[in-house]
């Protein structure tokens, strides 16, 4: 049996249920079919019981209206005991029957509920930065939660609501048939038109539940998005723009979800009329049966019971079946916008590093365009050697944060190659891609856990001693150790409790950790005050010892030290060569060390 937390469907196989949300259900079923075919047994023995405990009541009746009133011979009186018997076993069965489905239920219906946010995560977290840029990230992960919640009401509808109601009219019918083979046909018709058009109606208003589906979805997306905002909104006085704002969005989800109502209760309400016809035409004709002496009183008791179990099971089942038509609705829009394919995925037969990885980089005749742009990198070459300090300079849209974006492979280029140690990164896993690279941005990313916790993100398998090392080195342990929990204390959404200095600081501690032999500096210290930059600086020297280097900054101070500097224009290299070089002779970089000599930052 599947454990917990083990891959369900592969990512590869998942795209396939885009747009497929029964075929999604049933396939998470399958991996889980023992417990499933359980609660459905049971229920389907439940239902048995609860149709033939309506036979057990005619036998009753038959055999106590056989027995002369003040009772009959000891033989008669027997049959009549055994007759109550064998109701209560059925009531009995039926009652247990309906536990145990509902036991095992818990169980199954839970677990594929867990299944399915995991893959469905995974599968997500597995996009490319592109994807993210298009979408809104908040409401992708109320989308997850959407798709548990919907899946384990489809499971739950239709093993209490959906198969119960269609089991009845089945079996009530199959009795039906014994007393007026006429009448039992005549429902069958009947109790099959009426279903049909209960399900023709509830399809006609899949699309209502659609749209309602990805209206409740953005509204999710917008409260998140301005919670984890607050302070900006705070800050330009926004807050009753935004309370605006979220009302006009409110009331259009609103205004769908009223619809999507408006269109059920149409539904319930076609049904209760044609019920209550059918009821009572079922009634009276029973009734003419005995008149006729065609029927016993016991066929009058069972046909009427039954012809109450047939309509109100199409009755329950047209309600069941809207409702499901609305959550399918609801999981089918995540998952088709989920599941689309992943932009970039590791190549069938990718691998790791053949030998040890120094760190050399080089981009070999390389062409890049973001979609519907032009091309921002145009027969780009670099070469970066193995244990070297490189600084990219430029204007901002001159290409530099497109290079850095491409050797972490969160892009593909259109021609070219770019090499790590002579193997185009593209044929590498993501692990071995990821594992040879520590990355500090300028804006650090941190966890909503305790700093020991985000500093250990560089390497999870690392010891305590080897987190506290790695904050020594980084020149973190002072500041950590006056929090109030220490190593232990909880960083806040994105790191909010701690200054830009010290997340800076702690991003450098999770590179030491990681002791990759590649270091991506995004513009680093350029967000710092001085004293910061002066702290983190210090910490850099430190982290850039033996390592391969490439740097984005627009202060030109923190690149004095590096062996290289490439000056970047409109995606081509204008000016390579040393600080020093550079300094030296006419060009672009010398332009920007005298803007910046002027206290003017370069545009």
């Amino acid at each position: 049996m599947k454990r917990a937390g083990e891959v369900t469907i592969p990512d590869d196989e998942l795209p396939h249920y885009a747009g497929h949300p029964v075929r999604f259900i049933v396939r998470y079923a399958r991996s889980r079919a023992l417990p499933h075919l359980i609660v459905f047994g049971f229920v389907t023995l439940a239902v048995s019981c609860a149709v033939f405990s309506s036979y057990a009541i005619r036998h009753l009746v038959d055999t106590m209206d056989a027995v002369p009133r003040g009772g009959g011979d000891h033989g008669s009186v027997h049959a009549v005991w055994v007759a109550v018997a064998w109701l209560a076993v059925i009531i009995a069965a039926d009652n247990l029957s309906w536990r145990v489905a509902g036991w095992y239920a818990v169980k199954a219906f839970v677990a594929v509920t867990g299944d399915v946010r995991l893959d469905l995560f995974r599968y997500l977290t597995g996009h490319s930065t592109g994807y993210f840029a298009d979408r809104m990230p908040a409401a992708l992960a109320a989308r997850i939660s959407t798709a548990g919640t919907a899946t384990f009401t489809l499971e739950s509808l239709m093993a209490w609501n959906v198969l119960p109601p269609c089991l009845n009219v089945l079996l009530s019918i199959g009795l039906m048939i014994t007393v007026s083979p006429l009448m039992g046909s005549v429902i069958t018709l009947l109790s099959f038109s009426l279903a049909a058009l209960m399900f023709r109606m509830a399809r006609n208003g899949r699309q209502l539940h659609a749209t309602y589906a990805t209206d409740a979805a953005g509204v999710d997306g917008e409260m998140q998005d301005v919670v984890g905002n607050l302070p900006l909104v705070r800050t330009f006085g926004m807050l009753g723009f935004e309370r605006t704002r979220l009302a006009h969005t409110l009331h259009g989800e609103m205004a769908t979800r009223g619809k999507s109502l408006r269109h059920m209760e149409k539904l319930r309400l076609v049904h209760a009329l044609l019920t209550a016809v059918l009821t009572a035409g079922l009634l009276i004709w029973v009734v003419l049966l005995w008149q006729a002496g065609k029927a016993t009183v016991g066929d009058v008791v069972m046909v009427v019971n039954l012809g109450f179990m047939i309509l109100h099971g199409t009755r329950d089942l047209a309600v069941a079946l809207v409702e499901t038509v609305q959550h399918t609705a609801r999981l089918g829009e995540t998952l088709s916008t989920i599941l689309v394919p992943h932009e970039m995925q590791d190549r069938p037969n990718a691998t790791g590093f053949k030998g040890a990885t120094a760190g050399e980089v080089r981009f070999q005749d390389v062409t890049f365009a973001y979609p519907t742009g032009p091309n921002v990198l145009e027969h780009f070459n670099l070469h970066v050697a193995a244990g070297t300090r490189v600084g990219l300079v430029g204007r901002s849209g001159s290409g530099k944060s497109t290079v850095l974006a491409l050797l972490q492979r969160q892009r593909y280029v259109l021609s070219g190659a770019v090499l790590i140690d002579g193997q185009n990164i593209n044929d590498l896993s993501e692990t071995a891609l990821r594992g040879c690279m520590s990355v500090v941005p300028q804006d650090v990313s941190l966890l909503r856990r305790s700093v020991a916790d985000n500093i250990r993100y560089g390497k999870p398998e690392a010891s305590d001693e080897d987190v506290r090392q790695a904050a020594d080195a980084a020149g973190c342990t002072d500041f950590i150790t006056a929090l109030p929990q220490g190593f232990d204390t909880e960083v806040g959404d994105r790191g909010v409790k701690l200054s830009g200095g010290q997340r800076q600081r702690l991003a450098i501690a999770r590179a030491f950790l990681r002791n990759a032999p590649i270091l991506i500096l995004d513009e680093a210290t350029s967000a710092l005050d001085s004293e910061s930059e002066q702290h983190i600086q210090i910490a850099l020297s430190k982290l850039m010892v033996g390592r391969t280097v490439i740097a984005v900054a627009h202060r030109l101070s923190t690149l004095k030290d590096f062996d290289r500097i490439v000056v970047m224009q409109k995606g081509h290299i204008v000016e390579d060569g040393s600080p020093a070089e550079l300094e030296r002779r006419e060009g672009p970089y010398r332009e920007f060390l005298s803007l910046q000599a002027m206290d003017i930052a370069p545009i």
